[in-house]
């Protein structure tokens, strides 16, 4: 990034100009990487080897290089009053063969980002795969878009630009942690998601105050509580160590989140505060009589409403880069826990199968034994077809185990580029800020020592 030497005025000018839509640049700050290539990676020891943004079991173009890159820009409301929505364009870039074109775009509603992700989970969670969660819905964003009279991609509008950028980031990351999954972005549903220019079919039960959805509500109780009551008798001691893992990571993720989420406050009203100092210097200086202690003033008043820019952007560095992160993993953790709790359904399925066929075999004796040969036909076809449901059921298990497994491997790898990541650059950026500051404190100095 450019270093910025402006005044506070040109750079509050700047940020008015920026589009909306994307994120807070830090355009005032000079960011500069470490130069010793030697440094220790404190994160090296977390990854085994590094991890390839080419997909596996993806068919591959002549160069063998596979990619796809995926962003939601540009949200748009479409229509007037209640009947209104935002629209996203998504963009794609990619050389998979599944795909037509090698760089495309459409337009999708959130609804339709709501859809793709039920029809993933209805195809792939019986499977045993981790379906990356879909953004969560917010009713009272919504409605305030619903009820706006001005385009929402025009600054200005009082709608909560924020929480409209919030949601962008989280349905490009879901878009692309489901194209970087080997199996998901093959899926037919999202390549036609990503490609078609036609309007999707409206998503049913979608909606967060429709009746259908209400209904969901309901069955998501009930599936609460099918998993605090039932617990089943654990063979396998890599899954009780990988649930509590998952358990122990996601209460430190929420405990983590609520903290970044205080500190965010405490920044922004830190830079409030920060604000009402240069203010009041500024108006101590028009009134101050020593010709040298008003220009101290001025120039006092000056750094500090440059502070206060500062402090809002680290503000906005919390969030975006530090805050959404982990909210993210939250909601992965929770598609996790999911998983595992399929897997206990598929193993109820097979208990109640070898269940059923015990009472088949005995209804079958008591008709040997009473030599009710008009019924024993009958109900040795019964037993067969219990056995032959009694050994689908303990493959379907055998499955979701083997590949779960294999998800958590890959989860586990990705989990650890993505902190990588995400905690250099929220360091770096934090690093640059601090230094930005330093420099606006070093210049006002020898005005200070002048007066003194």
């Amino acid at each position: 990034m450019m270093e910025n030497n402006g005044t506070g005025e040109e750079h509050q000018q700047q940020q008015q100009q920026e589009p909306t839509g994307q994120p807070p640049l830090f355009d005032n700050v000079d960011i500069t990487s470490p130069d010793d290539e030697n440094e220790t990676d404190i994160f090296e020891s977390a990854i085994q080897e590094p991890l390839s943004p080419v997909l596996e079991d993806v068919p591959t173009t002549e160069a063998g290089d596979v990619f796809i890159e995926i962003s939601v820009s540009d949200p748009q409301k479409v229509g007037d009053g209640m009947g209104s929505y935002l629209a996203y364009k998504v963009s794609t870039k990619t050389n998979i063969l599944k795909f037509k074109k090698r760089q495309f775009f459409t337009m999708r509603r959130f609804s339709d980002f709501l859809g793709l992700h039920d029809l993933l989970v209805s195809k792939y969670l019986r499977l045993g795969r981790i379906i990356p969660p879909a953004p969560e819905k917010n009713i009272i964003g919504t409605t305030k878009v619903k009820m706006s009279s001005q385009p929402q991609n025009e600054p200005g509008t009082g709608i909560n630009l924020e929480w409209v950028e919030n949601r962008r980031a989280s349905l490009e990351r879901f878009l692309n942690r489901v194209a970087q999954h080997p199996f998901l972005c093959q899926d037919g549903d999202f390549v036609n998601f990503l490609e078609s220019d036609q309007e999707l079919p409206r998503a049913v039960n979608t909606a967060a105050l429709s009746g259908a959805g209400v209904m969901r509500l309901f069955n998501k109780v009930g599936e609460t509580v099918n998993k605090i009551t039932y617990k089943m008798d654990e063979t396998d001691p890599w899954f009780n160590d990988k649930i509590n893992e998952v358990e122990t990571i996601d209460a430190h993720m929420q405990k983590l989140h609520s903290a970044i989420k205080a500190l965010v406050n405490h920044r922004r009203e830190l830079a409030t505060l920060t604000g009402g100092v240069a203010k009041s210097a500024a108006l101590l200086s028009t009134c101050e009589e020593h010709t040298g202690l008003s220009q101290a003033l001025s120039q006092l008043a000056d750094v500090e409403e440059k502070v206060e820019l500062l402090r809002s952007e680290q503000a906005n560095s919390d969030l975006y880069i530090l805050s959404e992160t982990i909210k993210d993993y939250i909601g992965l953790f929770g598609a996790i826990k999911d998983v595992f709790h399929e897997r206990v359904k598929v193993f109820q399925n097979w208990q109640h199968a070898q269940m059923q066929l015990t009472k088949k075999r005995e209804n079958k004796a008591k008709l040997e034994l009473q030599e009710r040969r008009d019924k024993l036909d009958l109900a040795q076809k019964e037993v067969e077809e219990w056995e032959a449901k009694v050994q689908r059921c303990q493959k379907e298990f055998d499955n979701i185990s083997s590949e779960i497994k294999r998800e958590m491997e890959r989860f586990e790898l990705t989990r650890a580029r993505d902190f990588k990541s995400t905690i250099i650059k929220y360091l770096e950026d934090q690093m640059a800020h601090q230094q930005q500051q330093m420099k606006y404190w070093e210049a006002i100095v020898p005005v200070a020592k002048e007066i003194a």
